[in-house]
């Protein structure tokens, strides 16, 4: 299978840096990768850092990512924020289903789908993060827990909207951990889930969506995960925050 999808890589920031480090590290990174064309960049800072640097990179190659959205519309929904929201700082991508969320929030499949569809309603892309736990790997069951996650997690979704959407196959065990799947284990399951992309939607879709790896990707290893056929860019987490880790993993990409 010919790989002609464009890399992809996306920085988690997580619940770290104020408004003025964002803008420490958002001017960082532009210093390094602004001429960067090969590949799709995305930052996903806290809320609280959206407007600000919306400014900095509205000219710029650099997208803006959010880390999560409300199923809901506009309403009665006490700290939840809502996809036309998001719009206003020209937000382009949104991560959804993350396993931290799943964990801490207990958000299941259902309620991602929903949310992945209003953010398809609001012409935002999700980030629809899947992965096993080091429990399940070791128990054998990788495939049936990332083939169920894939299905419920974009259930309703047409083909047209799964075009527009990024999968990220983070294994939960090698989330913050410093340990990396290999990038054979990590093409082993790409490979599976553009399986069940065929599956649900045809070759010609599974084809053309592109399926990022996350779980401690940093500068070092990050050339050989993107060599692999199924791996098409990263969502990285500790490594966003820090410019030139970050820079230094597109760079090593392309």
């Amino acid at each position: 299978m010919e790989k002609d999808r464009k890399l992809i890589i996306a920085g988690n920031w997580k619940m770290n840096k104020t408004v003025s480090e964002s803008l420490d590290l958002i001017q960082g990174l532009l210093r390094e990768v602004q001429q960067v064309k090969e590949v799709d960049m995305v930052v996903c800072p806290p809320f609280t850092a959206l407007s600000e640097v919306s400014r900095k990179v509205i000219d710029t190659q650099i997208r803006l990512g959010a880390q999560n959205m409300s199923e809901q519309g506009v309403g009665a929904f006490t700290g939840e924020i809502a996809a036309e929201m998001l719009k206003e700082f020209l937000v382009r991508y949104v991560i959804l289903g993350h396993s931290e969320r799943r964990q801490y929030q207990e958000e299941t499949d259902c309620l991602i789908a929903k949310k992945a569809l209003a953010a398809h309603v609001a012409s935002i892309k999700p980030i629809v993060c899947v992965g096993e736990t080091l429990e399940q790997r070791e128990s054998g069951v990788t495939n049936d827990v990332v083939g169920s996650q894939i299905k419920g997690s974009l259930a309703g979704l047409s083909s047209q909207q799964m075009l527009e959407t990024i999968i990220a196959y983070e294994p939960v065990w090698a989330i913050g951990t410093g340990k990396t799947a290999s990038s054979e284990q990590a093409q082993e399951v790409h490979q599976f889930i553009r399986g069940v992309l065929s599956d649900l939607h045809g070759d010609e879709i599974a084809r053309q969506v592109r399926i990022q790896y996350g779980g401690s990707v940093k500068p070092g290893n990050a050339r050989e995960l993107m060599s692999q056929p199924d791996i098409d860019g990263a969502l990285v987490g500790g490594a966003s925050l820090d410019a030139k880790n970050f820079s230094e993993i597109i760079l090593n990409s392309i």
